[in-house]
């Protein structure tokens, strides 16, 4: 029995001595990267999504509007699945303003410089807020749970969708177009 408890013990020590914590490390490379998932949640077991205001990158404060369909990407410069969507995300922001939806990101774990230059390069138009500490009201719904992750927020204030990791023209064209579909919220 004791031979079994210290086998456990050893185990969870190196398993845990591979982890960063969640913590941010000096060089910004500690992530949890997300595998494509999605997850769609129906109308009337939809949480309440947090009021997305803030600093942003490029105008100072401001808040998103609340009677919109939000897509909600939060992202680092240094991340590579975050610079290989970040093309189709500025592009689906100009295609679904027509229809109402608004893009926003979100900034995590990295510096204004290159978060900045990162914007310049796929020529992000959509405001990028740089507090990070919003995730964490969340908690009650889907939590962004990778980098990148991105949210969909319904219309009426409330979280449709997220996909961890890395979103695809076909994934994102699907998720959008299902929740501008939806019956109003109850």
């Amino acid at each position: 029995m004791k031979r079994l408890g210290l086998l456990i013990f050893a185990s969870l020590f190196l398993l845990t001595g591979c982890s960063s914590g969640g913590l941010s490390t000096a060089n910004q490379n500690a992530f949890v990267s997300g595998d494509g998932v999605a997850v769609y949640v129906k109308a009337p077991d939809r949480k309440l999504a947090p009021i997305i205001s803030g600093a942003t990158l490029q105008s100072g404060t401001m808040a998103l509007a609340a009677n919109k369909v939000t897509v909600l990407n939060v992202w680092a410069s240094w991340c590579s699945p975050c610079r290989a969507e970040a093309p189709l995300l500025s592009d689906f922001a100009i295609k679904y303003a027509p229809q109402g939806v608004q893009f926003a990101g979100i900034l995590t774990r990295d510096n204004v410089s290159s978060a900045l230059q990162f914007v310049k390069r796929f020529k992000i138009a959509y405001p990028v807020f740089t507090d990070d500490s919003v995730l964490a009201k969340f908690r009650n719904s889907l939590v962004p749970n990778a980098i990148p992750t991105t949210l969909i927020i319904d219309s009426h204030g409330y979280v449709a969708a997220r996909v961890s990791g890395e979103v695809t023209v076909a994934l994102l064209t699907n998720l959008i177009d299902k929740v501008l579909k939806d019956a109003p919220h109850a």
